[in-house]
């Protein structure tokens, strides 16, 4: 019962949706099935009490009595239960845009040939739209919906003389090319990554539209526009700029689904462009992780993703702003999910510690926490190598070093970071056997650390061999 796609919906309802959706059920124009009903209010006090849901068998005695089981008759009421849940959050969705919603009602008020309450609707409608603060790409095709709803009306009343073709010809051009630019980019984005190839159909012929001021003006295709051509020639950073400086001035202008999209778009591109070799894009990368967490773009349905609170604290210890680290780890710690928040929280305040030159609290705090993830707890590991080795503990080091290799072979880590973390180890262990004031042995190892290209701690080692 627990894994039925019914028990899965009924679990994401709010509050306000279980009472919506329990007047909803009674209504008869929707459901005259009282054994869904029956269903309904034995599934809503299971789930509100908190207590395991009953098996298929106890549920069916409850509805149905001393009636003989009939698993496909349990199964149809649920069927039925889950197709009325669905109806309600449809219903819900449409009523709840007031946009949407006006827009439908004056195309039934047309279509009937009710042409006064055709024009109240039409123009509620429009109003709701002009209310509404957001100018993306939604905004454009809403737009063009509406102005086709109004020349349908007008031809069929036959007012052809009130039909403004260039307002309609304008909305349709914004939503086509906001849309298509939008996608073009995070196809591009994936293209990038994943080492596909895709067609971009019209793209060309888009993008030879750009030159006309009422599009370029528009932030919702000027944006894409400057993004796509930042992910198609990432050496000219001018288009990266403008991108970035768009991202920045417009974001009340999209919904923060999309924002947040964006965001990570343009700290993936800094990404990328970091690891190339061009150092100029780690502060731009800083700008973006700033702003969007000011503003809240990363938080979805009250979570923060894992690896953007991991990123976000290691960008942040590059760039040594400590205070704002520190604050960064506390205020979203509640964001994280119970599964992740000590491991990360107590693994980014210990690399706050150590760099701040306090070992002792570092090591404490790693200790704090169990690290179930394989990458985070690696990173820990390595974290705690450079500890013991930074405060000359080198009978912890010798012991703990065995240790990781172990913890390496038994947890079969894989390709790049089991090459990483295995040279990292095998590095220290020649730090240790090295005597370091032989300037010949000293001068090989340096080489070898330089000639060998997995290696993350690279620039640790080479600062361990000629401390400042």
């Amino acid at each position: 019962m627990e894994k039925s796609r019914l028990l899965k919906l009924l679990r994401t309802l709010s509050k306000e949706e279980w009472k919506g959706l329990k007047k909803f059920v009674r209504a008869p124009f929707f459901n005259q099935r009282k054994e869904v009903i029956a269903l309904f209010d034995t599934l809503e006090k299971a789930i509100k009490s908190g207590r395991a849901v009953p098996e298929k068998e106890q549920i069916y005695r409850q509805i149905f009595g001393k009636e003989s089981y009939d698993d496909h008759r349990i199964r149809m009421t649920m069927s039925f239960l889950f197709q009325v849940a669905g109806q309600f959050l449809t219903v819900k969705d449409v009523l709840d845009d007031r946009l949407h919603y006006r827009r439908r009602m004056a195309a039934i008020f047309r279509r009937r040939r009710l042409p006064e309450q055709f024009t109240g609707a039409w123009l509620e409608a429009e109003s709701a739209q002009q209310e509404q603060p957001l100018r993306n790409a939604d905004f454009f095709e809403e737009k063009y919906q509406l102005l086709l709803e109004k020349y349908r009306f007008d031809v069929e009343t036959q007012s052809a003389n009130q039909i403004d073709f260039q307002q309609l010809s304008d909305q349709l051009d914004h939503a086509f090319l906001a849309r298509k630019l939008w996608q073009a980019c995070f196809m591009l984005s994936h293209q990038t990554v994943h080492n596909t190839k895709y067609d971009f159909g019209l793209l060309e012929v888009v993008m030879s539209q750009m030159i006309w001021p009422k599009v370029s003006d528009t932030p919702a295709v000027a944006m894409y526009y400057h993004c796509y051509l930042a992910l198609a020639n990432p050496t000219e950073k001018s288009h990266f700029q403008e991108f970035k400086d768009l991202l920045m001035r417009h974001g009340a202008l999209f919904p923060a689904e999309e924002l947040r999209d964006l965001y990570l778009l343009a700290i993936n591109f800094c990404i990328r462009q970091y690891n190339a070799g061009n150092q100029d894009y780690l502060a731009e990368q800083f700008d973006l992780y700033k702003a969007g967490f000011a503003n809240q773009y990363f938080i979805t349905d009250g979570t923060l993703s894992r690896y953007t609170y991991q990123n976000a604290a290691t960008i942040g210890l590059v760039m040594r702003d400590l205070e704002w680290v520190e604050r960064f780890v506390h205020e979203y710690r509640p964001f994280l999910k119970d599964e992740h928040r000590e491991a990360l929280f107590s693994f980014n305040l210990a690399r706050l510690e150590y760099q701040r030159r306090e070992p002792g609290k570092a090591l404490q705090l790693l200790q704090r926490a169990e690290y179930k993830d394989l990458l985070l707890n690696l990173a820990a590991k390595t974290l705690q190598l450079k500890i013991f080795y930074e405060l000359r503990e080198f009978d912890l080091l010798e012991s703990h070093l065995q240790a990781v290799r172990t913890f390496i072979r038994r947890k079969k880590v894989m390709g790049y970071h089991r090459e990483n973390y295995l040279n990292t180890v095998y590095f220290v262990q020649k730090l240790l056997e090295t005597n370091l004031f032989d300037k010949n042995a000293k001068a090989a190892l340096c080489r070898e650390m330089e000639e060998t290209k997995s290696l993350a701690e690279k620039e640790w080692l080479l600062r361990m061999i000629n401390p400042m």
